[in-house]
């Protein structure tokens, strides 16, 4: 009882404490209350120093959950971190192996090889190979714009027309790049064809059905997440790889002439200079822009500056190492042809090599070398053509993503139909026998829509070095300016030179001539008027880009996310 009694005057004091405290601050109000306003001084000033302990308590553990990244990041081996980013170089480097580059180099190398010297062989043969060595350093100078574009900002290319152009404006580029997705399809289409025939002698309209079929099939599994769709891409790439390294033993070629090729600038004979430029100005694929900066946006980056720094230069490694094997491929199959084209010792081989194409490649290889050379050719333009085809519709599907901002959902049933389709009606109708006209003309609107990808890019770029600077970013931005424009000049210079030779040697009269110049030279003079708004207009999105700089990464992240959630609320 004594203790019970003993708690409760305990408790008692305890509330008369709190009631004198409590009564001596109403007290102190009701003084200061009589002085004027000096209330709601105090409590602005007690608000504000609970604001910055709420901003500072933020900064701790904001500090916290960045301390806790670095420490994950450097408990992980380093060869875990580069696998978690590998994968998007890979895929995007199969637009480099799809049937129509292996046509360019059999058409340039049919046009050095026999036209210039047919008795004495090829003058050229590897002299062109530097072209391939050097043009791939300019793609990884593009690619790796693409990359950063996307590691900054968390859009792709595709969404970030869509939010800085005006409607008209960036309708046109969607259409443009729609157009030029279609005509990077054809020449797989046109490749999957034709090796179904060399393997199986499956007709060539029965071959292009099955081509669309497995195209559908194959995207299907992007259901299981992008990791999937980036390991067909390694599987494809290999499997090319192995194949014409396995043709270039059956060759043998002189390997000190390819590595004199390879790394000596030279330019001897008629069309040296000629087939220098076609084979350097079609190095960029307009859709690798888009569908790079996508990949990228799917991993996780952790809000950690050395993750930014770190996911740039694993994205930059893998994509040099997937670009590096490219090139060997291109190396074997220029080494390849030109060795067999090479040897004047066979008439036969000459007479071919006069009109070589990718079936004559085939029957050139199967004479030459047994039936077993010729199927190996068939299973790599095989899987040349269909993971052309995959690629090309994958990232249709980023693009119209982008620029319509419907859900992904939606799009993966729709944009496929829209890629896919025209193809295959385009190829269907062509036929066997225009293969080689149809991946000319795609060629040419590759070639046309190439600008309207390229000068976006370098524009965002140019603007992330300035809100977001890496290291020596400015050069690398100045250096693809450089180089893009180049290209652009050489396009356009094909393009106007082709026209007026066309128009010159036309046996039409003089006045449909003068009727086709009226409709194109105005044509012409848009296209170059719009190559102009795109590349002198000022970036004026500021909410593209985010204010500070890429070394506090947890404000970038922040940044990211209030963008992430900008666009759900929008769609």
């Amino acid at each position: 009882m004594e203790e019970e009694a003993g708690r409760r005057m305990e408790r008692g004091e305890g509330d008369q404490l709190r009631g004198a405290t409590t009564g001596s601050r109403r007290v102190a109000a009701a003084v200061v209350g009589a002085s004027g306003g000096e209330i709601e001084i105090q409590m602005e000033a007690a608000t504000v120093g609970s604001g910055a302990s709420a901003a500072a308590a933020a900064a701790s553990t904001s500090s916290g959950q960045e301390g806790d990244a670095e420490d994950g990041l450097q408990q992980t081996p380093t060869w875990k971190r580069f696998l978690a980013h590998a994968g998007p170089g890979f895929l995007i480097s199969l637009a480099y192996l799809d049937p129509s580059n292996g046509e360019l180099h059999l058409i340039v190398l049919r046009r050095k090889e026999v036209q210039t010297d047919l008795q004495a062989g090829s003058i050229h043969k590897y002299e062109l190979l530097w072209v391939l060595f050097f043009g791939f350093f300019l793609v990884l100078v593009i690619q790796s714009l693409a990359v950063k574009l996307g590691i900054i900002t968390g859009r792709n290319l595709a969404e970030m027309c869509m939010y800085e152009y005006p409607k008209y404006v960036k309708y046109g580029l969607w259409l443009l790049i729609e157009v030029g997705v279609i005509a990077a399809t054809i020449p797989g289409v046109l490749g999957t064809a034709l090796a179904y025939n060399i393997l199986l002698n499956i007709p060539f309209l029965a071959g292009v059905l099955i081509c669309g079929a497995s195209t559908f099939l194959l995207l299907g599994l992007q259901t299981y997440g992008v990791r999937k769709m980036e390991l067909i891409g390694v599987i494809f790439m290999l499997l090319i790889t192995v194949c014409f390294f396995i043709e270039l033993s059956s060759v043998n070629p002189p390997m000190g002439e390819v590595i004199e090729g390879l790394f000596i600038p030279r330019l001897r004979g008629v069309y040296a200079m000629s087939d220098a430029i076609a084979l350097f100005s079609v190095l960029i694929v307009p859709h690798n822009l888009f569908l790079h900066s996508s990949l990228v946006v799917s991993r996780k980056i952790s809000p950690s500056s050395k993750r930014f720094k770190d996911t740039s230069t694993f994205f930059l490694i893998e994509n040099a190492c997937a670009m590096l094997l490219v090139l060997l491929v291109n190396v074997a199959i220029v080494s390849t042809t030109g060795t067999i084209c090479a040897n004047t010792q066979l008439v036969d081989n000459i007479d071919a090599c006069s009109s070589l194409t990718l079936k004559s490649t085939s029957i050139l290889l199967k004479n030459m070398f047994g039936r077993s050379t010729s199927k190996i050719y068939g299973l790599a333009l095989l899987a040349s053509g269909q993971s052309n085809t995959v690629t090309t519709s994958y990232a249709g599907q980023y693009i119209m993503q982008g620029f319509s901002g419907m859900r992904k959902c939606i799009i993966f049933m729709i944009a496929p139909c829209f890629t896919v389709i025209p193809s295959l009606i385009i190829c269907s109708v062509g036929g066997a026998p225009n293969i080689r006209q149809l991946i000319n003309i795609s060629a040419i609107i590759l070639a046309f829509v190439l600008p309207f990808s390229l000068v976006p890019l370098l524009k965002f770029s140019s603007s992330c070095v300035v809100k977001v600077p890496y290291k020596n970013s400015n050069s690398i931005v100045k250096v693809a300016w450089i180089l893009s424009v180049v290209i652009m000049g050489i396009n356009i210079y094909f393009f106007c030179n082709s026209f007026i030779s066309c128009l010159v040697h036309s046996e039409l009269p003089r006045a449909v001539n003068a009727i086709i110049s009226i409709l194109v030279f105005p044509f012409m003079a848009a296209y170059i008027a719009a190559l102009i708004y795109l590349a002198f207009r000022k970036v004026n999105a500021a909410g593209l880009f985010p204010s500070v700089p890429v070394s506090n990464g947890t404000e970038v992240e922040a940044w990211r996310q209030e963008r992430i959630a900008d666009d759900i609320g929008v769609r």
